[in-house]
This record gives C-alpha cells, structure tokens and sequence, in this order.
C-alpha cells in the first residue's frame, strides 16, 4: 500500500463522495466491489480522482477485495467492525475480583522484596528516580509469584502492574525464548574468554577502555565498548580501583631553597615529543609494611616514561640519579625543552637546579599546594599503583623488577585513549613521521 498521507483537503473532498465509508491519513475503505475492470477505471467509474487516492493503493484495495470475495462472497465486502470493536467491555469488578487482584499485589510486593535480596540488587534514589528491574527480572518475578501464590488467570494483572507486556512475558519462557538466551549466553561466554586474555595481557589488570585496546593491538580483534563493558558486569570482570593517597608524599621546601615560576601553566600538550617533561617522587608499599620510593620523568605529550630511578631511601640521590639517567639515555630533546615539578624540597634544592641547567633544561614549578599543575604525573601514578603486584615483592630487588616489567609495559604495550589509542612509543614515532 501507497505511504503517501492525505492532506486535509483531500480527505474532506474524498468524505463527500457517495461511496466512502471512512478516511483516514493512510487508508480509505470503499463498500461497492466490481470485478473484472483495472484498478485505474475501477476508481475513475466511480468518481474518485486517481492523483488523490494513489494507483499503489488503488491497486491494493482491489487485491484485497478480489480475495474477500473468492472466499466469502459479496459477505466478504462487508465491514464486520460495526458491531464488533474487539474491545472488552467496561464494567465495574466485583469484590471478589478486586479482593483478587490486591491479594496478587501484595504477593508481588513481597516477592519483589524477596528477589532483591536474592540478586543482591537495592534500590537507591537518584534524584527523584529509583532504578528499576529490567525486564528479565520482572518475567521471573512474575514467574515465581505466579507459582508461589498459584495465580495462574493474574498474568495479564501482574504484567500490567510490573510495566511489561503479556506477549514478552509467553515468549520468555517459550522454546523459541529459551533457546535465543542459550544461544546468547553461549556466545557471551565465549566473548568472555577473549577479554580475559586482554584483562590479564602481560599480568596487568585493565579496564574497559584498556581492554578495548590491547584487543585491538595486541590480538586484531575490535568490540564495541559497550559490549566489553556489558560482558564484564555480567561476569563480574572487576577493574582496579585506584585509591585515594592519605600520605603526604614532599616535605615543605626550607627557606634556603628556591622556587622558581611556573612556566607550563598546564599546557601539558603543546604538540612537540621531548619539550615538556615532568617528573616526581612516589612512595611503593611492598611486602609487609615495607617502603620504597619511586622518581620518575615523564614525557608530557607522549606520556612515555623517559627516566626512572627506584630507591629505599627518599633523599636528594634519587631526584639527582633520575636527571642523570635521562642525560645518559641519548634522549634527544628539543631547544627550549624544560622539566616541570612541584615545590619539593628535592626540587628547590641548589644542587638539582644547577644539574638541571648543566643537562641543558629549564626548569618550571606548580604553584604551591596545587597538584593539578602536574596533573599528568599524578596520574601515572595512580596507574601503577593500580596495575602493579607490589605486595608480593619481599626484596627491593623484586620491586625495581617489578617497575622495570611495568615500565616496557607502560611504553610500549599499553595503548592509551587520548593518544588515538596507541602506545606511548608508537605515538611517539608517529609525532616524529608527521613533524
């Protein structure tokens, strides 16, 4: 049938004509029926404009009637909706009934009470909104009070009442149903051995993002993000978490040290790989109430870790060894290239601005109490605290192997979102291709 809409100008000239039973936007039903003519003349004998009623509808009404008749006869071309309008009839339900259906809503409540405990599931008030069952949930809720409560004629009451339709809740539980769900949750758990195996790449635990990366790089496999994230809520794949700092990690600077300006202004992306550096020191808990002190240099655009130096003692040596090893990599960096810090008493001291200008860098500091000016190293962090297994290193041998393993990890395996998803080393070379 013809999709065009009636105006409403057409339709009023259509109701004037003799044989017009009704019209609507998309349908005009049409009582006489005479066989043997083309669709076309059919509606032209009878005085309709063909322009207006549409010769693909034309046609399909004649489709219809033909078939009508074939079967019925002339009673076929009848309208059997007059008396028969398909709608229950309205009436009042009697004690009993509504007796009835209160007793079918308070089982529902209780059961409901039940199911949440079962599936460990609260409601938490977000706004003004609670959060709902999702339909799977209402079809067994409504399942178990029906057979718990032996309510078998209240499936369409309880339907109504949880927000779900009486057809969904028959083809849930039909064969077709069943089979669509083993055959889902089959396919999922074959998904779910994939994203194991990039939530578990190289010992380091991820998240969605993480994952959707090491699929894409390490094994050539591209899943949509939420499909990962919808597999791992359903198996329990759980990220880590990092947590908040309660320590302190710098001492405040004494007042014979200098603190300089902050000339990043935290522009950490200024479009050039070796011009902002960032370093700081971090405490590493290992093994039992063990610490050990982690200084790294970081590259700001790349976020490619250019220096390290692990310690078990946080003096001035290991902000000292880490420049010096950055010196020694051969890293190349470009004029103007400056390491940028926080006010710690490692970086205002003499000795380290002095080696910092020999190496031939400028040097720029965060204001004062203000992690965000050198958010970038915070973060990082933050990640290897999350992505490391420091709490099984008995030695500080076994933690620098630890930092060493994360650190080729870091750069050259794990991809990172904002860096188009690459890994620092790759996005590093694709700087220097398209410089």
């Amino acid at each position: 049938m013809s999709k065009r809409l009636f105006t409403d100008h057409e339709q009023n000239l259509l109701k004037k004509h003799p044989y017009v039973k009704a019209v609507s936007e998309k349908a005009v039903a049409i009582k006489e029926y005479e066989e043997g003519k083309f669709s076309r003349q059919i509606f032209e004998d009878a005085g309709f404009d063909i322009e207006i009623v549409g010769i693909e509808r034309a046609k399909s009404a004649l489709k219809r009637w033909r078939a009508a008749y074939r079967e019925n006869g002339a009673a076929g071309l009848e309208d059997s909706r007059k008396n028969h309008s398909g709608r229950p009839l309205e009436r009042e339900l009697s004690i009993e009934e509504k007796y009835a259906r209160l007793e079918a809503q308070n089982a529902l409540l209780r059961a409901e009470n039940e199911l949440l405990k079962k599936i460990d599931f609260s409601r938490k008030v977000v706004g003004e909104e609670k959060e709902s069952l999702t339909s799977e949930q209402k079809f067994l809720l409504i399942d178990y009070v029906i057979e718990k409560y032996s309510l078998n004629r209240m499936v369409s009451y309880l339907c109504e009442l949880v927000g779900v339709s009486r057809s969904g809740y028959y083809r849930y539980f039909s064969e077709e149903g069943q089979l669509n769900r083993q055959a889902r949750n089959q396919a999922d758990e074959e998904v779910k051995e994939i994203i194991l195996k990039a939530f578990n790449f190289r010992r380091r635990k991820k998240g969605a993002r993480q994952i959707k990366m090491t699929l894409k790089n390490q094994y050539q496999i591209t899943y949509n993000l939420k499909r990962i994230r919808r597999i791992m809520k359903k198996f329990n794949i759980v990220c880590p978490i990092r947590k908040a700092n309660p320590y302190r990690r710098m001492a405040k600077a004494t007042k014979e040290h200098r603190t300089l300006p902050n000339l990043l202004n935290r522009e950490f992306k200024q479009g050039i790989a070796g011009k902002v550096l960032l370093t700081d020191i971090t405490y590493l808990s290992y093994g039992t109430g063990k610490r050990a002190y982690l200084s790294t240099i970081k590259d700001a655009e790349t976020n490619g870790i250019l220096a390290y130096e692990v310690s078990d003692k946080i003096t001035l040596d290991i902000a000292l060894n880490t420049v010096r090893k950055l010196k020694k990599s051969g890293r190349k960096l470009v004029n103007g290239a400056f390491i940028h810090s926080d006010q710690g008493v490692h970086y205002t001291s003499p000795q380290f601005q002095k080696l910092v200008k020999k190496v031939g860098l400028g040097q720029s500091m965060s204001r004062r109490g203000n992690c965000w000016d050198n958010a970038p190293q915070e973060s990082f962090f933050g990640h290897l605290k999350d992505e490391t297994d420091l709490k099984s290193c008995e030695a500080l041998g076994d933690v620098k192997q630890e930092i060493k393993s994360y650190m080729t990890y870091y750069n050259h395996y794990r991809g990172q979102w904002n860096l188009k998803k690459m890994t620092p080393a790759q996005y590093r070379h694709h700087l220097l291709q398209v410089a």
